[in-house]
């Protein structure tokens, strides 16, 4: 499974490197057992976006806007998402 590796500033002035997989790239049942809630679809200012942080096991906002660097793909163990 594919996922980034990446650091961004964030609002507190910390940085920030995160491990983090795209929502669009997680299975269907993975997100289905982890997502709570009305349904309804939250939207985030530009350059935010909701991932997956996989060394914190669960949803946070990464801040494109902020980037610092490149950010890297790297793989990890499929199963991490079974």
């Amino acid at each position: 499974m594919k996922a980034f590796k990446g650091t961004f500033r964030k609002k507190n002035g910390e940085i920030r490197e995160m491990l983090f997989a795209h929502l669009r790239d997680l299975p269907d049942s993975f997100l289905d057992a982890k997502i709570v809630g009305s349904g309804f679809e939250k939207t985030y200012p530009e350059g935010m976006e909701l991932v997956w942080d996989i060394e914190e096991d669960n949803f946070r906002i990464f801040n494109w806007n902020t980037q610092t660097g490149p950010v890297e793909q790297v793989k990890i163990d499929s199963n991490y998402y079974n």
